[in-house]
């Protein structure tokens, strides 16, 4: 979005009016474009994050994941490391291993990461990945005694970005969030955009 001469502002950095059925409330939040593509360049490293974990351990790449854990090999994508928690809360998140934590987290993590990558439904994806993270940070039970930061870490981080790229409208850029807030996908304008 650009300011004209009359003071009022268009719908794309481009100076010109955005396309009919693009515009999104009053326009851009954020105005000068290289702010724009620097959001958009953190959101789609954000979507690394999330879709990487998922290819790893769904088909054991070799790095966090060896070949013969994998979640398609029959092994658990979550308990291992639900089972390895040292912290207070180890028995809780221990007693979520199973079956349905494990379809929750890599479905939580896929979706977060597609939405991240095509620029759509960020909203939703904040909440999503936002509980995620908040659930990693609490695993990691960063209070302890040789913990590198007590009280954030790179979790914390990843969930307060996940909702500036939303309320920025971050998928815009390099992303499809015009024509997914334009389309016929009920939620898509509000909640969903």
């Amino acid at each position: 979005m650009t300011a004209t001469a009359a003071g009022s502002t268009t719908g794309s950095t481009s100076g010109t009016p955005a396309p009919a059925g693009t515009e999104r409330g009053a326009g851009h939040v954020v105005t000068r474009p290289g702010a724009r593509r620097a959001l958009a360049l953190c959101r789609l490293l954000l979507a690394v994050v999330f879709l990487w974990p998922v290819a790893d351990k769904t088909f054991g790449l070799g790095f966090a994941t060896p070949p013969e854990r994998a979640w398609l090999a029959g092994s658990s994508p979550t308990a291992g490391y639900l089972g390895s928690i040292e912290s207070p809360l180890a028995g809780a998140f221990a007693a979520l291993s199973g079956p349905v934590v494990d379809w929750l987290f890599m479905l939580g993590m896929l979706g977060t990461g597609l939405a991240l990558l095509l620029g759509i439904g960020l909203r939703a994806a904040a909440v999503a990945g936002g509980l995620l993270m908040l659930t990693l940070w609490l695993s990691t039970w960063p209070f302890a005694a040789g913990s590198q930061n007590p009280l954030v870490d790179q979790h914390l981080v990843f969930a307060a970005l996940l909702a500036a790229l939303a309320l920025t409208r971050a998928g815009d850029t390099w992303g499809l969030g015009r024509p997914w807030a334009a389309s016929p996908v009920p939620g898509s304008a509000t909640w969903l955009g």
